[in-house]
């Protein structure tokens, strides 16, 4: 699909993300829960619906990576070679989160980010000119969605407002790979 086929869901998303409100989209994995990944209050939001511990952390999304070097301290540019070669979307822990809400990144001070390929989800944080939160739609403990089909009730009466785009889409996708950039390689934790 083309960028006119989802416009009024970037416009009406844009319009929630810049409020502090949160979003349920679709993204190059699963459905996600978005905000305004600078915004602490936005952040709280997305905690209480999906009764998750304050101490988890959550992926950002981008849309490049001059975002990476942006909201991120002194990464290793290597890391951006390997992503080239991976055929998974892919998601990496970098240390030194920078200009992000406090209750995204992790203990450590480490942030995990994605830099979606997604068209939709590209054009939305571009126009938007910040990183998007992207956790799995769900209820903490219960199974990701595959697709929209499976997002609960109580995660679509939560949100300020469900993306239409791709809602009839019933292909099953699965959450992205996790890796830790150490020592020039790739450390996988979650395939």
């Amino acid at each position: 699909m083309n960028e006119i086929n989802f416009e009024h869901d970037i416009i009406n998303s844009l319009e929630q993300l810049k409020k502090g409100g949160i979003i349920l989209y679709p993204t190059d994995t699963i459905w996600g829960i978005g905000c305004d990944a600078t915004n602490n209050e936005a952040v709280n939001k997305i905690i209480q619906l999906k009764q998750r511990p304050q101490l988890k952390s959550f992926v950002v999304l981008v849309a490049s990576e001059k975002d990476v070097l942006q909201y991120t301290a002194s990464p290793d540019l290597a890391v951006f070679d390997y992503l080239q070669t991976v055929q998974k979307p892919t998601t990496v822990i970098y240390e030194h989160a920078l200009s992000l809400a406090e209750n995204v990144c992790n203990a450590d001070g480490s942030v995990a980010i994605r830099i979606c390929s997604d068209e939709f989800c590209r054009h939305l944080i571009r126009r938007f000119r910040k990183p998007i939160v992207s956790t799995s739609a769900n209820v903490s403990g219960e199974p990701s969605p595959s697709n929209f089909a499976q997002v609960s009730p109580v995660i679509r009466k939560g949100v300020d407002y469900i993306v239409q785009y791709r809602q009839n889409d019933n292909t099953e996708h699965a959450a992205s790979s996790l890796i830790r950039w150490k020592n020039n390689k790739a450390e996988i934790i979650r395939p």
